[in-house]
C-alpha cells in the first residue's frame, strides 16, 4: 500500500473559532494518516494550540467537523478525547509535583488489589513505562526532585502507558538535552511502526526534516499548505509560517564593549560551586551547559530568588548580598525566568498590569496608580516588542507562549536594567519571535546594557554571544572567547572532558 493510500486516522475539516476580539481559527484543515509523524508548525500565535485544544476537548469548535477512523466524532471534553485514544503532551508540565512518578504515570489507573492500591504492581509497571524510553528514573522518586527534562520523560512515559491511537507532542523537546530527544525520536518511530498517528509541534524546523513524514503549516489562524517534508527545505517552511523571507537569526556584529558592570566570585548555592564570572557593559555573554549543570540554579541565586552560601556580587563594583529578587532590581540587575508561566507572569492578569507590576512606583502619585500613565507604558512597550493581543486589557493567560515571553522582557525593559539575565529567552517561540528577541537584545547591548544568556540552544549561543562560559555538575568548566568557538570545543567543556585552553 503506497503512503498516499494510507487511510486517514484524523480528519479535522473547516475549523473556526474566534474568542473575544479574535478570530483563532479561519477554516481550517488537517488530515493526520495512520503510522505518521505529522508537523504542525506555524509562529506563534497561528493557531496550533487552539486546534489541538479542539481536539482535546479543552475548546468547543465554532464550526467544521471532525473525523475519527472515517468516523464522525463529539469531542465534548478531554475524556472523550482520551476514550479515542487521543493523547497530548503539553509543552508545560502538567504533573503533580507531591506525587511519586508512578502516580504520575497512572493517575486515575492505578492498579488495585481489592479496596487498597497495588503497589508493587503498581511500581512495576511504571518502570516498565519508562523502560521503553531508556530513562534512568526510580518510579518511587517525586516529581518535585525531578528535573525538567526528567518531567518531560514521565510525561510521555505516562502517554505511551495509554492505549493511545494518536498522540500529540507540543514542543517535546523544549527540556531534553540532545541525546535525550534522540532518544525521543527513536520512540516516535517505534510508536509509528506499531500504526500509532503522531502530531508534532516543534519551532526547531531541524527536528521536522529528522522526523516527519509530512507538514502542515498554519498561518494567523488559516491553513496555508500541506506537504510531504521530504520537499521542503527550511526556507520555504519559513516562508510559508511568516510570508516573507527572515534574516538569518544567528548573527552578532562586533560591538565595543564598557566598563564592568556586573561580577560574581566564588558564588555558591544548592547544584553549583565557586562560580566567578564578569559581564561588561555592551556585551552578551552566553552561559551553556547540559541538563543538571547548575545553570540555572545560579542565575536564581545570583537573582537572589535562592538563597546562596557563598561568594560575592558586585555591580558597578559594588559589593552586594542580594537575599531577594527585589534587592537586585533596585540594583539595575532583572532576570527573565525559565519558566514563563509560574514565575514570570500574573497568568490571570492584564497584559497591562503584568507590564508595570514592577515599576508602580514611578507609576503612582500619592499611593495611587496612575492608570493613564500605566496604559501609556504598557502601550508603548506593547508596540515596541510587538506583542500580538487585542489590547493590553487581555489576560496574559489568553496570549501564545511567544507573546508571554516578550510580555515578560517588556516589564524588565520598562525598568531600563544595567544587567539583564535572560534563561532560555527564545524557548517555545517561532523563527520570527526569535529574529526580533535577538534584534532587542543586540538594540540593548548598543545602548551599554550588559546581558547574561542561558541557554541549551548551541546555534544560539555562538551566534549571539561575545564571551561563553559553560558549566558542568554545578562548576565552570571553561571560558570561550567568540573567536575561538565552536560547538565541538563547548561539548567538549560540557561533557566534563579536558579541552586545549581557548
Amino acid at each position: 500500500m503506497s503512503e498516499s493510500s494510507v487511510p486517514y486516522r484524523l480528519e479535522m475539516s473547516q475549523i473556526s473559532k474566534a474568542f473575544p476580539g479574535v478570530q483563532a481559527l479561519n477554516n481550517v484543515s488537517l488530515q493526520i494518516r495512520a503510522g505518521e509523524i505529522h508537523a504542525l508548525v506555524g509562529e506563534n500565535g497561528a493557531g496550533k494550540s487552539t486546534l489541538m485544544k479542539i481536539l482535546s476537548g479543552a475548546y468547543q469548535r465554532d464550526a467544521g467537523k471532525i473525523y475519527f477512523d472515517d468516523q464522525e466524532v463529539e469531542i465534548h471534553h478531554p475524556a472523550d478525547a482520551l476514550r479515542r485514544g487521543i493523547v497530548m503532551i503539553y509543552q508545560e508540565s502538567s504533573l503533580s509535583k507531591e506525587l511519586s512518578v508512578a502516580e504520575n504515570i497512572f493517575c486515575g489507573r492505578l492498579p488495585r488489589r481489592g479496596p487498597f492500591v497495588d503497589w508493587n504492581q503498581l511500581y512495576e509497571k511504571a518502570q516498565a513505562a519508562l523502560a521503553r524510553f531508556n530513562a534512568n528514573l526510580s518510579p518511587r522518586t517525586l516529581v518535585k526532585d525531578l528535573s525538567p527534562a526528567q518531567c518531560q520523560i514521565v510525561e510521555i512515559a505516562k502517554a505511551l502507558s495509554m492505549s493511545a491511537r494518536l498522540i500529540v507532542f507540543d514542543e517535546p523537546t523544549a527540556a531534553l538535552t540532545k541525546s535525550e530527544a534522540q532518544t525521543l525520536f527513536q520512540v516516535m518511530q517505534s510508536l509509528k511502526q506499531d500504526g500509532i498517528s503522531i502530531i508534532f509541534i516543534t519551532h526547531r524546523l531541524v527536528e521536522i526534516f529528522q522526523t516527519a513524514d509530512r507538514i502542515t503549516v498554519l498561518r494567523d489562524g488559516a491553513w496555508v499548505t500541506t506537504a510531504d517534508t521530504a520537499g521542503l527545505t527550511e526556507e520555504k517552511i519559513i516562508l510559508s509560517m511568516v510570508g516573507r523571507a527572515v534574516q538569518h537569526q544567528y548573527q552578532r556584529p562586533e560591538l565595543p564593549q564598557g566598563q564592568p558592570l556586573l561580577e560574581t566570585r566564588g558564588l555558591s548555592g544548592a547544584g553549583f560551586t565557586g562560580i566567578s564570572l564578569h559581564i561588561q557593559a555592551g556585551e552578551i555573554v552566553g552561559l551553556f551547559g547540559l541538563v543538571g549543570s547548575g545553570r540555572t540554579e545560579f542565575v536564581r541565586a545570583l537573582f537572589g530568588a535562592d538563597r546562596r552560601t557563598d561568594g560575592v556580587v558586585l555591580v558597578d563594583n559594588h559589593p552586594y548580598n542580594f537575599t531577594t529578587p527585589g534587592e537586585a532590581i533596585h540594583a539595575g540587575v532583572v532576570l527573565v525566568p525559565e519558566d514563563r508561566k509560574s514565575q514570570g507572569l500574573v497568568l490571570g492578569m492584564p497584559v497591562r498590569n503584568n507590564i508595570s507590576l514592577p515599576n508602580l512606583l514611578s507609576l503612582s502619585r500619592f499611593q495611587f496608580i496612575q492608570a493613564r500613565k500605566e496604559n501609556d507604558l504598557a502601550e508603548t512597550y506593547r508596540a515596541k516588542l510587538d506583542i500580538r493581543c487585542p489590547s493590553v486589557a487581555t489576560p496574559a493567560v489568553s496570549l501564545s507562549g511567544g507573546n508571554q515571553q516578550k510580555v515578560v522582557i517588556a516589564k524588565w525593559l520598562a525598568k531600563q536594567p544595567k544587567v539583564l539575565i535572560v534563561d532560555e529567552p527564545t524557548r517555545g517561540i517561532d523563527v520570527r519571535a526569535k529574529a526580533e528577541v535577538y534584534n532587542l537584545m543586540l538594540a540593548l547591548a548598543e545602548q551599554g546594557v550588559g546581558i547574561l544568556m542561558v541557554s541549551s540552544e548551541l546555534p544560539e549561543i555562538l551566534g549571539i554571544s561575545d564571551r561563553i562560559y559553560v558549566m558542568h555538575e554545578g562548576r565552570l568548566a571553561g571560558e570561550v572567547s567568540r573567536k575561538a568557538a565552536s560547538e565541538e570545543l563547548i561539548m567538549t567543556y560540557a561533557s566534563g572532558q579536558p579541552a586545549v585552553t581557548a
